[in-house]
């Protein structure tokens, strides 16, 4: 088959994808259709290994603003680490505080590696949680789990 080849980058190319980054976490959204005063909202919180996404909604539940680690500019396997979870979280904290929220109930999702760091990102953010509650769903011997893969 042959060597393989370990690509690795130099510190220009480093710096220029966290500058890529910090711009995607920094960038300002609008808002037009709320311009009333909020103070409390929802923060849902998605961890799969592959993933985090953060929601920000109402309190009715209607989605205000959402983001992923994929949305901000990380890629492949780098999108289900910690680091990528806590810029997710700071930027949804940011919007938050556009908004004019200052109390949020926390939903956690999944198990991710991202699920502890975006919750302590939050937190650490000034925002006041009211409430932490893990709605991962877990089966009550429902639907039979596929056969093991064999390698």
């Amino acid at each position: 088959m042959g060597k393989k080849r370990v690509i690795k980058k130099d510190e220009k190319e480093l710096i220029a994808e966290r500058e890529k980054i910090d711009k995607n976490v920094a960038k300002s959204q609008s808002f037009s259709g709320t311009a009333r005063v909020l103070g409390r909202g929802k923060i849902y919180v998605n961890a799969t290994y592959n993933n985090t996404i953060i929601t920000l909604t109402d309190m009715v539940g209607n989605v205000l603003f959402w983001k992923s680690a994929g949305s901000i500019g990380f890629k492949g396997t780098k999108k289900g680490t910690s680091f990528a979870a806590s810029q997710v979280a700071q930027a949804v904290v940011q919007t938050a505080r556009q908004l004019r929220i200052q109390q949020v109930e926390i939903y956690l999702k999944g198990i991710g590696g991202g699920r502890d760091s975006a919750l302590k990102t939050i937190a650490n953010q000034g925002l006041e949680v009211e409430a932490i509650k893990d709605v991962t769903p877990v089966p009550h011997n429902g639907c039979r789990p596929k056969k093991p893969r064999r390698v």
